[in-house]
């Protein structure tokens, strides 16, 4: 096993078949994107080529796209303050071994395993104004001057839709960290408790720093997947009302789909792949001093 795992070119023979797939499925479809990207095309008729004219438009005269990159962003932050930390406060209460750890960790996760669509279809149902639980909860406790409706108003629509992302999500971030914390060796948990160490000390000290590879890989997972959001976004809102929750993704399937502007749509995914890159490297750069291996 040694020997063939030490063999190069049988490591190619193995990595291929995947390679050739993975090829198939992303990088060709975005050469085809950035090619298609270059012209003015509605996807049957003639294509006229326009070189970068798609770009300087989306990036200097597309307010809405501009605008739904501020709200991928803004869905990024919300993640990565709330999510994240959620996440890592799970993982580390059961990891310590309560009762009913595994109990807990099943119900967690079980978000995770539901279709976006049908959690978008819930909480639809949960943010409706008339008969919706929030709504009705806050006029049975007097406070029905909060009411109001969450996905329809500007101000709180991409909110009210980020809300069920950020549940859905941290049951899977939980059982990543979760791993990681139980793969930390007990003898130094039980070295920092006989030096006076508690267990919030014995959290920051020894726990997280050993998770720290798990964590950024979370973080990378967190950026991309907001960065991409469209199924919650188009399910609940289809990001409206008035381009209030919109993204990036889903102003590129209405332009591809509605508008049939396949160039422009074009330069859109590609934007979006970019973007996608430029982060991770970015944040591999921020963690590859703080990287720990264990």
């Amino acid at each position: 096993m040694d020997k063939v795992l030490g063999d190069k070119k049988a490591i190619s023979v193995f990595v291929l078949p995947a390679f050739l797939v993975y090829a198939a499925i992303v990088i060709i479809p975005l050469f085809i994107s950035a090619y298609y990207s270059t012209f003015e095309w509605d996807g049957i008729g003639e294509k006229i080529a326009i070189g970068l004219e798609n770009y300087r438009i989306l990036f200097f005269e597309d307010r809405h796209f501009i605008k739904s990159i501020g709200n991928s962003l803004t869905l990024t932050i919300l993640t990565l303050l709330i999510q994240l930390p959620l996440a890592i406060i799970l993982a580390l209460i059961l990891a310590n071994g309560i009762k009913g750890e595994g109990f807990y960790r099943t119900v967690l996760f079980i978000p995770v395993m539901l279709s976006a669509v049908v959690i978008g279809h819930l909480f639809r149902r949960i943010y409706e104004p008339n008969f919706g639980l929030i709504n009705v909860f806050l006029n049975s406790i007097g406070l029905g001057k909060l009411a109001k409706p969450w996905l329809g108003n500007m101000n709180t629509a991409l909110y009210a839709a980020t809300a069920p992302i950020i549940w859905q999500w941290i049951g899977y971030h939980m059982l990543l960290l979760y791993a990681a914390a139980k793969s930390v060796p007990q003898e130094l948990r039980e070295a920092a408790k006989l030096d006076g160490a508690n267990g919030i000390q014995r959290a920051f000290k020894i726990v997280l720093p050993l998770m720290t590879p798990v964590i950024k890989i979370c973080v990378i997972m967190l950026i991309i997947g907001s960065l991409r959001e469209f199924d919650m976004i188009f399910t609940m809102t289809g990001g409206g009302p008035a381009h209030a929750s919109e993204m990036p993704s889903t102003l590129m399937i209405s332009t591809l789909f509605s508008r049939y502007q396949y160039g422009y749509g074009s330069s859109m995914a590609v934007f979006i792949v970019i973007e996608c890159l430029l982060l991770t490297l970015i944040i591999q750069k921020v963690f590859k001093t703080s990287d720990v291996t264990y």
